[in-house]
């Protein structure tokens, strides 16, 4: 089976930024290395879909710890992986889906 990997907006969005924070704070290192953890996780997603923690709170969704502070949320449909947003986790977890 071929899973295809799909990015709402919200995921384009996070992502996106946190990559300029890791840039304006940290350096184009770290933002390097961030995406190429992403990178990662995107391959391994596709080879095994239900990597990700399941999560409670909404049916078919999961996470993925990227880093100690992102979490990539995630859902399986049909054949496409859908990413739904990279959440800091130094916020308010209540901010996870704003």
């Amino acid at each position: 089976m071929v899973v295809k990997i799909k990015w709402n907006k919200r995921a384009q969005k996070s992502f996106d930024k946190t990559i300029k924070f890791l840039q304006e704070e940290w350096s184009i290192n770290s933002a390097i290395k961030f995406v190429r953890k992403v990178n990662k996780f995107i391959d391994n997603v596709k080879t095994h879909p239900k990597i990700g923690r399941p999560e409670i709170v909404k049916k078919d969704l999961r996470s993925f710890v990227i880093s100690r502070q992102i979490t990539v949320f995630y859902r399986i449909k049909d054949d496409t992986i859908i990413l739904l947003k990279f959440f800091d986790t130094r916020q308010h977890p209540k901010k996870k889906w704003k």
